[in-house]
């Protein structure tokens, strides 16, 4: 991407693709591009120019040294440490405060709930290696606004390089593909001036999180939790796994019945709504986004997406099936066969040697899978409910496969299915 963009001046063309009509624009945003490995001086200097006011950051969910449960600083983690993004943002703070820079706002873009908490937890664990005069300086100076983003956006192909040079004769190396919807919201918690996002339709709050909840577990646990399904019937993207009936009633007895259930109520939004149009969203042909995409990280992305739901739902005394049916495929995903026995090219993932070896444990006790601590707490592995839920669906889906699995688990459902929202 350095060099795509270093050879256009930073020029990139956005193409939005409805299920109707679509549009191409370039975008002149960008004005530089400093690639941080393997020498970050250029962007620590940056961060400490006094020209600059934000830092955004759109990393990956399991990008921050973070433990998704205590939301204490991991030293360990391999995203810690000298060049991970946040030595480098620690050390462009520690420049920043040397210089007597001011105040600055530090912003995550990232699919986590309460990012810009976790964000300062990572940044204080990596400041702390600076000493404790740039820990007070954070503390002074420097803020954490939580966001939310939502705007489906799959991996750049290179059929949309050909499409767009073909039709519009554009040669751009790195276009971008999205979809008509977008919603950005922020918390207003600025260091310093901020831009008026309100004129760009961002909504700014002072409680993001209740946005975050009903993105995070619809949303983007709908996303993994057809995913990995959709790879073992061999569908390689989101709107033909949507053409399949199977998926598609799937996908919404999971959002009605159990993710909406325990959904904390927000503000201005009707959720059935929300979930009508998340439906149409995914169903959107012209958009392609890949199953693959979204079978990636699936260790770092189901502990913030599905678990808090079927936390939830253990909570109320309910099994939670459809939850333990999308974990089932994932574990039977990571075997790498798909239902017509052709290898499955199997997605990236942050633990992936530990996901791979948990799911060949299930092949003699699917219960092992649920062993993967560092996915799945006690109170998940011990809840007996969800444990026989998980192992019936593991079970049948070798047995039986996917399809049957899926009816089967509808026909279960304690509340009645919704096929169309």
């Amino acid at each position: 991407m350095a060099d795509a963009l270093g050879s256009q001046d930073g020029l990139y063309t956005m193409v939005i693709r409805g299920g109707d009509s679509t549009s191409v624009q370039v975008i002149g945003s960008i004005v530089d591009y400093a690639h941080a490995y393997p020498d970050a001086a250029a962007v620590v200097a940056q961060i400490a120019s006094p020209d600059t006011q934000i830092v955004s950051l759109t990393i990956t969910e399991g990008g921050y040294p973070v433990d998704d449960n205590t939301g204490d600083y991991l030293a360990d983690s391999p995203n810690a440490g000298e060049g991970s993004a946040f030595a480098i943002i620690a050390a462009g703070l520690e420049a920043r405060r040397q210089s007597g820079g001011a105040p600055i706002t530090i912003m995550s873009c990232d699919n986590i709930l309460s990012n810009g908490k976790v964000t300062r937890a990572a940044t204080l664990g990596e400041a702390a290696r600076h000493g404790d005069d740039l820990l007070a300086w954070i503390a002074s100076s420097v803020s954490f606004p939580n966001s939310m983003v939502d705007r489906i956006t799959p991996a750049t192909s290179d059929n949309d390089r050909s499409w767009l040079a073909e039709t519009h004769g554009i040669e751009d190396r790195w276009p971008v593909v999205t979809e008509p919807f977008r919603q950005w919201v922020i918390e207003d918690n600025f260091a310093g001036e901020r831009l008026p996002l309100e004129e760009i339709d961002v909504i700014v709050t002072d409680d993001v999180e209740p946005y975050e909840f009903m993105k995070l577990r619809l949303l983007n646990a709908g996303h993994s939790c057809m995913a990995y399904l959709s790879a073992l019937l061999g569908i390689a993207t989101v709107d033909k796994a949507m053409a399949h009936p199977s998926i598609d009633e799937y996908l919404a007895s999971f959002l009605h019945d159990e993710a909406k259930p325990v959904l904390p109520d927000v503000a201005g939004i009707d959720i059935d709504d929300y979930i009508a149009t998340l439906v149409e969203r995914f169903r959107n042909p012209a958009i392609g986004d890949q199953i693959a995409r979204l079978c990636l990280d699936g260790s770092a992305k189901f502990p913030k997406f599905l678990l808090p739901t079927v936390r939830a739902q253990i909570a109320a005394g309910n099994s939670a099936s459809l939850s333990a049916l999308a974990l089932a495929g994932w574990c039977q995903y990571l075997l790498g066969i798909d239902e017509l026995g052709d290898a499955i090219e199997i997605s990236a993932d942050p633990l992936l040697a530990d996901a791979v070896a948990h799911a060949k444990a299930s092949e003699s006790d699917p219960a092992a899978f649920l062993g993967f601590a560092a996915v799945f707490d006690e109170d998940i592995a011990s809840s007996t409910a969800f444990v026989a839920a998980f192992t019936h669906a593991v079970d049948s889906l070798r047995t039986k496969g996917v399809v049957a699995t899926i009816a089967s688990s509808l026909h279960d459902t304690n509340e009645p299915h919704r096929a169309n929202g």
